[in-house]
């Protein structure tokens, strides 16, 4: 009896040890994951430009940066312009139709996220004719692109977009209220004293 209850107890024993050995061995694995993403994110901010926190400054022009990830780089480059412009049109006074949603879970160590952003790019009360993309980089993130974007609204004579559309404006104003004029002559009887 006593060598059934000796053997059961180095039988609990060596099963404690394996399962230890192999819950050690997800640790690891899990413990390796996460060392990933602290790096990736680390890489992504060590090869963000200097303008991603420095703007240039200019009296001719508004600029705004932004980043964004996709596992494709047109979507990278896409995602990041949007926030920008977005940045831009905000800075110029405008509002951007912009809903964000966060549901994060904290379970012991472990948590979970998730997030959704929809930016609508029309950007309602200010033009932003003439924005132009001033810098891209991109930098390989782990299985997908990381694009770092600056863009930059000209102002003033620095903008021959903005100008050309503001006297197209005008010449059409100019046409309009001289219509008006012309058919308010027709309508009014000449005077005779």
């Amino acid at each position: 009896m006593k060598k059934i209850v000796f053997l059961m107890l180095v039988s609990a024993v060596l099963a404690g040890c394996a399962s230890n050995r192999s819950n050690d061995s997800y640790d690891k694995r899990a413990d390796a994951q996460v060392e990933r993403q602290e790096k990736s994110a680390q890489r992504a901010v060590d090869q963000a430009p200097k303008w991603m926190s420095e703007l240039p400054k200019s009296n001719s022009a508004v600029y705004a940066s932004a980043s964004a990830f996709s596992g494709d780089m047109s979507m990278a480059d896409n995602k990041a312009k949007l926030v920008a412009y977005g940045k831009i049109c905000m800075a110029a006074g405008g509002e951007v139709d912009q809903r964000s949603t966060v549901y994060r879970a904290d379970v012991g160590e472990a948590s979970t996220e998730n997030s959704t952003m929809a930016i609508r790019s029309m950007c309602r009360r200010v033009d932003i004719t003439g924005v132009e993309t001033v810098e891209i980089k991109r930098i390989a993130a782990g299985t997908g692109f990381r694009s770092y974007v600056l863009v930059a609204l000209p102002t003033g004579a620095a903008n021959p977009i903005q100008q050309r559309r503001d006297k197209m404006n005008a010449q059409k104003q100019a046409d309009a209220n001289s219509k008006e004029v012309f058919q308010q002559m027709d309508v009014e009887k000449p005077r005779t004293d």
